[in-house]
């Protein structure tokens, strides 16, 4: 999944997944029960969505993607708080239980090896420390991605293979995250659902976003033909408006959250 991972424009990011990450970001950071901790690390950072959200003394985040780390750079400038550095969540350049807490917010299930760069999480956390985590419940729990990938996938192979792609997404079945927690050695791990609203002005604000073609919903969309790209907007508007008049539309977007004490 991580090789179809687009992370090039961190504006189209922010219009397609960036604005549901932030709204995700407190309720994931009440959830992670971290308020004594004076340095946390953001995992896969991304923009910033849960390192502005986080009241904490020290905070530094880490992604792959530089074109990320330098809009979070940007927004960050003159805060002391905020460092955010370029690197992979698999080899982390940073010591031995050099933070209070580990956090990582919708990027575990990217990474070519999620359960190298949760050790990694462990590794850096001090003893006692809380690492946690949280990935979109793909198959059961975010419906306008799923609104897509059930229409692709009956309209053409590729879409099929989009599909399968995306919702057997690592660490984001019943369980999973707390059963990889489990067996890192952490202990007092908890797995809970977190749900928000996806709200969107009208279709055009729930399609046009994709098109910039960033993550993996906008890869996939991008890569059509035109003529390909067309059948499926046609069908989506048909699924989104579902008889009744353009406009606003609401869908609920649940992830699985897991912490645990080193």
């Amino acid at each position: 999944m991580a090789s179809i991972y687009r992370a090039s424009d961190a504006t189209a990011y922010e219009r397609s997944m960036g604005r549901w990450s932030a709204r995700l970001a407190r309720p994931f950071i009440a959830f992670a029960g971290i308020a004594d901790a004076a340095h946390v690390l953001d995992l896969g950072c991304g923009t910033g969505s849960l390192a502005f959200a986080l009241d904490a003394p020290r905070i530094t985040g880490i992604d792959h993607a530089e074109a990320f780390v330098a809009a979070a750079r940007a927004r960050a400038a003159g805060d002391p708080r905020l460092a955010f550095d370029q690197g992979d969540a698999q080899a982390l350049p940073y010591p031995d239980a050099g933070f209070d807490a580990a956090l990582s917010l919708l990027v575990l299930n990217f990474v070519p090896d999620p359960l190298r760069a949760a050790r990694e999480m462990v590794r850096v956390t001090r003893p006692g420390g809380v690492v946690a985590a949280a990935v979109w419940d793909f198959r059961g729990g975010l419906g306008f991605i799923r609104l897509c990938a059930d229409i692709a996938a009956v309209l053409d192979p590729r879409g099929a293979a989009f599909r399968d792609c995306q919702l057997a997404a690592p660490l984001s079945a019943p369980g999973e995250l707390a059963a990889a927690w489990t067996a890192l050695g952490l202990r007092e791990v908890v797995q809970e659902g977190l749900t928000i609203r996806t709200d969107f002005a009208d279709f055009a604000d729930y399609w046009e976003p994709w098109l910039a073609g960033q993550g993996t919903v906008g890869a996939f969309v991008a890569g059509l033909d035109a003529e390909a790209r067309t059948t499926l907007e046609r069908h989506l508007r048909a699924a989104y408006c579902a008889g009744g008049p353009d406009g606003p539309r609401s869908f609920t977007a649940t992830a699985w959250a897991v912490r645990g004490l080193r």
